[in-house]
């Protein structure tokens, strides 16, 4: 950034308390307090006052954690949670803002349009308010600090017309009033949303964060001694009209009741007239730097974040904020703005409250703001604001949340690398903290349980069926890793690290979610056994091993050992053999073959189950099959079968098979001859038998089952009953 950048170097006084007392103490005080008092009375005017308060003293407090805790630029609100959330939920909160912060503008122009219509009879409120907005524009546009000059002499009207104001009384105000001229009362929330705007004045100080000579100690002052002593006038005034104004009716159709109250009328106009001027100059001086802080983070058109000057004037920015607000002042309606700038100023309240929470939190070693308030606080003000959003309209609050849930899903999308760091990655690390500490307390159920698979494929190109196999199972309900042993020789500390993030590229771009893992070994097989045995943290550790069948027979002792290991350590295994590809233009076919003393059918049904609720092959047909020792039995096994199929809510076919017809192999082979996908049963490894006794049954199951049918040999280790998954249905 260019010295020309820079901004001004006001201080605390100047740019916040000024500014922000200013907004605070603006239209809603003059033009809608009685409004307020004449519906919902003095009890529950004061109520509205007070929560108002409380919603702004915590996002005070938050604001204020925030700004001693990082090293403030241009753009108030945005800047912080651009910086906290990352900058896609900056830019759904910040644009969101701008428009409020302008549409502000258009608030306090009209509030003093709406003052003046009566002095000025031949223009109408609209034409005012376009004249208004036209001339602090021009004032906005040559200097914020000519404009900010300005405010000090308002100050003194606004002290001034208030003192006028409770030296006042009733007398010469009439009181009878016809029934049919007084307005319906209106509800709580909705007299809320209204008078909610009055309190938003901490953010036009925020908003000036960028001009500002030490941010992280003008904007807590400022703003706290603001919302003070705004509280205390905001307490006062309707106890001071309940007692001179009993009548509500009067309260409810006169908008310049503070007027008619005060003991120099005139006063109360300047007041108003500086008031409303100081706050829409305010609001225009904030809204374009927040529009500019994002153009200059490539939210919006870079150009707008040109600076002009020695001070970095947002001139562009200003002429943008100029043609939003006179759309607002054309329309002309007080109330209507003020419940649209209630939506948006909350949500934003929210967010700030929430980045605070989370960043006491969470404690990372970079947070270390001056000013402390507990997390728990932070929470209260974000739970205030969004539940206040819904109570005052759910159909608003929803319309708010999904235009912000856009402009976040569409900032994802553009991939905008940010220059700086945020908490997304230690908000992600304390949630996930949090659940594994949680779920090391828990014991796996059957009920559920996910597939947790570790894939040895080597590089993804190599073994893509056994990849690609794993994710149709996994699919998002179970956790996948590709692992890669690799020779040392051949691989580095920052080789391994380039590595991985290739085969993790490769993966993404193959629409694949999966971690990586490459892993140096001098021998591949001990490789493999280290991972088994260590990969995971905590109680997420693989659950199934996935690999491909031994391809040279001078490793199949080996690879016998490592079947044992895998189930010693108690990991269920699926063992691939990559199929011929089937015509697409048929119904693909899944086979699964239960024996009827094996206890692999539970963990069988989940993986093609799971396999069936994939894109591939969620129209795939189920065929379970079995085979029996007699024809005599085939009748009865298939009726057991069909029952079990029914009860388990299974979407498949039963077929019984007499093992008179010839060998087991010889069945799978000729009645799994169409099939795509085949599931069989791999008998786990006797205690006493020998390595090379089972590697004769696993050579015979391998080469006895050879079908053009992908093929899946699955033995369960895991020590859960995965047949309770279907069982428990009945």
């Amino acid at each position: 950034m260019t010295e020309s950048d820079q901004g001004y170097r006001f201080n605390a006084f100047k740019g916040v308390f000024t500014p922000s007392i200013l907004t605070i103490l603006g239209v809603i005080m003059y033009l809608r307090f009685g409004w307020v008092l004449g519906h919902v009375g003095l009890f529950k005017t004061l109520i509205i006052v007070t929560l108002s308060t409380i919603i702004t003293l915590i996002t005070s407090l938050s604001m204020s954690v925030l700004a001693t805790n990082m090293k403030l630029g241009g753009g108030g609100a945005y800047y912080i949670i651009s910086r906290s959330l990352g900058l896609e939920a900056g830019a759904a909160i910040g644009l969101p803002l701008y428009i409020a912060q302008t549409l502000g503008v258009s608030f306090y122009v009209i509030g003093f349009a709406e003052s003046l219509s009566g002095i000025i009879p031949w223009f109408g409120i609209q034409e005012m308010g376009l004249i208004t907005l036209g001339i602090i524009s021009i004032l906005s546009f040559v200097s914020a600090d000519l404009a900010l000059r300005v405010q000090y002499l308002i100050l003194i009207l606004i002290g001034a017309s208030l003192v006028s104001f409770f030296a006042g009384s009733a007398e010469g105000i009439p009181f009878a009033l016809s029934h049919s001229d007084v307005p319906e009362r209106q509800a709580f929330w909705a007299v809320f949303a209204v008078f909610f705007p009055a309190v938003t004045g901490i953010l036009s100080g925020l908003s000036m964060s960028g001009d500002l000579a030490n941010p992280q100690k003008a904007i807590p002052r400022g703003t706290l001694f603001a919302v003070g002593i705004s509280y205390m006038i905001y307490m006062a005034i309707p106890v001071f009209l309940s007692r001179i104004i009993p009548d509500p009716a009067l309260l409810l159709t006169d908008s310049m009741i503070m007027y008619r109250v005060a003991s120099w009328g005139n006063l109360i106009l300047a007041g108003l007239w500086g008031a409303s001027l100081s706050s829409a100059i305010v609001s225009l001086l904030g809204a374009p730097r927040t529009l500019q802080a994002m153009a200059r983070d490539k939210v919006t058109i870079r150009i707008l974040g040109k600076g002009f000057g020695r001070n970095g004037e947002p001139r562009l920015a200003i002429l943008i904020s100029f043609l939003v607000a006179f759309a607002g002042t054309y329309a002309g309606d007080l109330n209507m703005i003020a419940a649209i700038l209630s939506m948006f100023f909350l949500t934003t309240y929210g967010l700030l409250n929430l980045s605070a929470g989370l960043g006491n939190l969470i404690g990372s070693p970079s947070w270390r703001p001056t000013f402390r308030v507990h997390w728990s606080i932070s929470f209260i003000g974000a739970f205030a604001c969004f539940a206040a959003m819904f109570m005052i309209d759910a159909g608003s609050t929803f319309l708010a949340l999904l235009i912000s849930i856009c402009i976040f899903l569409y900032m994802k999308q553009r991939s905008i690398k940010a220059h700086w760091g945020d908490m997304k990655y230690g908000i992600i690390v304390y949630f996930v903290q949090y659940a594994l500490y949680t779920l090391s307390w828990l014991k796996p159920h059957e009920n559920t349980w996910r597939p947790n698979m570790l894939v040895f494929s080597g590089s993804p190109s190599a073994r893509w069926h056994l990849i690609e196999t794993a994710d149709a199972i996994a699919h998002g309900y179970g956790m996948l890793t590709i692992a890669s042993v690799v020779s040392p020789e051949h691989v580095t500390g920052e080789r391994e690290v380039s590595m991985e993030t290739a085969m993790r590229n490769y993966l993404t771009e193959k629409n694949i979610r999966a971690f990586v893992k490459v892993y140096p070994s001098e021998d591949v097989f001990q490789g493999m056994e280290t991972l088994i045995r260590g990969y995971g943290f905590g109680p997420l550790e693989p659950n199934t091993v996935f690999l491909g069948d031994v391809q040279r027979n001078d490793h199949l002792m080996q690879y016998i050992r490592l079947l044992k290991m895998i189930r010693d350590n108690k990991r269920n295994l699926i063992v691939l053999r990559e199929g011929s590809l089937h015509s697409a233009s048929r119904e693909r076919r899944i086979d699964v073959w239960w024996g009827r003393k094996s206890g692999n059918i539970g963990l069988i049904l989940a993986l093609a189950h799971l396999l069936r609720m994939s894109d591939p092959w969620h129209d795939a047909q189920l065929n379970l099959k079995t085979i029996v020792n007699t024809k005599d039995e085939i009748e009865a096994a298939e009726k057991g079968l069909q029952e079990f199929i029914d009860s388990a809510h299974l979407n498949a076919q039963a077929e019984t098979i007499s093992a008179q017809e010839g060998s087991a192999y010889g069945l799978i082979k000729k009645h799994s001859g169409e099939a795509d996908f085949v599931f069989l049963g791999l008998r786990p490894p006797e205690p006493d038998e020998s390595d090379e006794d089972y590697s004769k049954y696993y050579r015979d199951i391998i080469l006895g089952t050879v079908t053009p049918a992908t093929t899946a040999y699955v033995m369960t280790s895991e020590g859960l009953d995965f047949k309770a998954i279907f069982s428990s249905l009945t």
